[in-house]
């Protein structure tokens, strides 16, 4: 699919609100069976990253 010149991949959502990542977007994040992604909103956008890619920083609490 096209849209704005750009190609696009579809996924259709279950009712369990399930969905499957097409090929060409496992390959890119390099995402296997059992693998996990992170969903975020950045700049009024959903990305999805390979989990496995990316250092999450946990947050201190005050004291510590």
């Amino acid at each position: 699919i096209r849209f704005q010149g750009e190609l696009m991949e579809l996924a259709k959502v279950t009712s369990r609100g399930q969905i499957t990542l097409p090929l060409a977007i496992r390959r890119k994040l390099d995402v296997k069976e059992g693998d996990k992604v992170v969903f975020y909103e950045e700049n009024g956008r959903i990305v999805v990253e390979n989990a496995a890619k990316l250092t999450i920083a946990q947050e201190k609490k005050p004291g510590e």
